[in-house]
């Protein structure tokens, strides 16, 4: 990992990001690595990667488990594949009082919008082959970390050569935490006083569906 910085890169967009990220990357373009795009906003990040490593390009869709009463507090993360991993927060589950049904119900709500979201992305296009795969794990920036910790664990759970987490900006402590999920951490700007990615991007408008679509058009299955 990219020691720590105060002194924060501003990226222009998120192709910029992705681009100086592949740069970092580029030892791995000999092993045809799988590149694996948090969506939406890891998606441009990781199509700038994929290109310079020459690796194939995929998703791993996670959704955070909102608690009920206030949706936007995460109290756990699920992630989709052959068995869907889900991640607690149990000290916010404890906080807010939530039971195990109504942690249950909100999981499986999100569990849909993630099979409706790959087959929007995708289609009827199989998820790529991770065992045995050297795997890129990707997104625009890590925050509290709670999606990559769930991502990380899915794509663990398929048995990687080597998992790889790869992200232009962090908040440090977040970061920290996730070593334990992966075999390297890449980071280009690991930062004690966060805040929150947006900071580090002068353009940081939310990725349509329709330019993930694109890019996955961009970049068939092999």
């Amino acid at each position: 990992m990219r020691s720590r910085s105060e002194a924060p890169v501003v990226y222009r967009d998120r192709r910029e990001a992705g681009r100086a990220l592949a740069q970092a990357l580029v030892r791995y373009e000999h092993d045809h690595p799988l590149i694996l795009a948090l969506p939406r906003g890891g998606v441009p990040v990781a199509a700038e990667v994929a290109a310079r490593v020459h690796g194939d390009l995929d998703l791993v869709i996670a959704r955070k488990i909102g608690v009920p009463s206030q949706p936007e507090l995460a109290m756990g993360a699920v992630v989709d594949g052959p068995s869907p991993i889900t991640v607690r927060n149990e000290d916010v589950i404890a906080m807010a009082g939530v039971t195990d049904a109504e942690f249950d119900a909100v999981r499986t709500r999100e569990l849909a919008e993630i099979s409706r979201r790959r087959q929007r992305y995708v289609g009827d296009r199989p998820p790529a082959k991770v065992e045995g795969r050297t795997v890129i794990v990707i997104d625009d920036g890590v925050a509290t970390g709670a999606t990559m910790r769930a991502a990380l664990r899915a794509v663990r759970a398929q048995h990687p050569k080597k998992l790889v987490l790869a992200v232009p900006v962090a908040a440090a402590d977040s970061l920290e935490t996730l070593r334990a999920e992966s075999d390297e951490v890449v980071c280009l700007g690991a930062h004690e006083r966060f805040g929150a990615i947006g900071f580090f991007y002068r353009d940081f408008s939310a990725v349509p569906d329709e330019a993930v679509i694109e890019i996955m058009r961009a970049h068939p299955a092999s």
